[in-house]
């Protein structure tokens, strides 16, 4: 048997009045989704289940059959392996947007979803100013980035800045959950406030601001957790080998820990832009020779995060 799993993540919605109260997806001109669903077999899942917060990271470990409250270790842990970095017995790893603050208040969680190349610079100036044998920063894809503190205390509240869209970020800093984290608080936070002093004087956000474009003045570290303990899909259901194609690092971490090997498509960016036709193909040409294949398109999330009802549905249409 051969197995595949399309998801279009983030597709699901609540009745939107600007779409005559539809949700995207019932927007959306989808003939061949539609087709699917007429010919196929039709069912509802919980992918997050009771106590957890509802995110990617948990509907993916969920979705593919982990018990998630045995092995989930956060974000950063997961983006870690596709980055092809260990994380030590020693080491916490946080997941590391860039974002835009604006008025003191969190304009958007990917600063204007800049560009790598511009991240990277950024990302590596802040490694040379604020870096040491216990803090290191890795530079990943547009806004999304790691962090690895060393000797850290996990058990802390972080809030993802994409969920706190025009909020004082003073109001959403690091807490504590346990009097022996607040250490790992107090420096998170600090690495917080003097990433605001470096980055609003960074010749890129400074060109940022003067083109118009949102800046990438704050870090904003979020989902703490150790090294998981995973084992792999393969075992679990018999298949011989399998593939994950995604843009996005959490996915591909996710996949790694699985057992699939991960394929990168050019031109796949994780937004409305992404190349489906690449995609697809590496899908297709993917189960010809493996038991198991992951699609994962991140466009519908990325337009939902924006709060763009009109790109949601065109990613619905794109995929379809």
């Amino acid at each position: 048997m051969k197995y595949i799993i399309i998801l279009g993540d983030g597709m699901a919605d609540e009745p939107i009045p600007a779409l005559g109260n539809k949700t995207p997806l019932q927007a959306a001109n989808k003939p061949t989704i539609d087709l699917l669903a007429k010919k196929g077999r039709c069912g509802l899942l919980c992918t997050v289940p009771e106590g957890f917060q509802p995110g990617s990271e948990i509907a993916h470990l969920s979705l593919l059959g982990y018990d998630v409250e045995s092995v989930f270790e956060g974000r950063g842990t997961l983006e870690a392996a596709s980055m092809g970095i260990t994380i030590k017995d020693d080491e916490m790893a946080m997941r590391c947007n860039l974002i835009c603050i604006e008025d003191d208040k969190i304009k958007n969680h990917s600063a204007g979803h800049i560009s790598t190349e511009e991240a990277h610079e950024l990302i590596e100036y802040l490694n040379h100013e604020l870096g040491n044998e216990n803090v290191k920063f890795h530079t990943g894809i547009s806004y999304r980035h790691l962090l690895i503190i060393k000797k850290a205390n996990k058990h802390i509240t972080c809030t993802p800045p994409h969920d706190v869209p025009g909020t004082p970020y003073k109001n959403v800093l690091v807490k504590p959950q346990e009097e022996d984290a607040q250490q790992t608080a107090d420096l998170i936070n600090e690495l917080i406030i003097k990433s605001q002093e470096l980055l609003k004087k960074h010749p890129i956000d400074l060109r940022r601001k003067a083109e118009g474009k949102d800046m990438a003045n704050s870090i904003w570290p979020w989902s703490p957790g150790y090294r998981p303990k995973m084992g792999t899909l393969l075992d679990q259901y018999n298949f011989r080998n399998g593939i994950v194609i995604s843009a996005v690092d959490l996915i591909k971490g996710i996949g790694i820990y699985a057992g699939l090997q991960s394929i990168d498509v050019e031109g796949a960016t994780g937004l409305a832009d992404t190349n489906y036709e690449g995609k697809t193909q590496a899908a297709i040409n993917a189960l010809k020779e493996t038991d198991f294949v992951f699609l994962h398109i991140e466009a519908s999330d990325e337009a939902g995060h924006e709060g763009n009802a009109e790109l949601k549905k065109k990613t619905i249409e794109y995929l379809d």
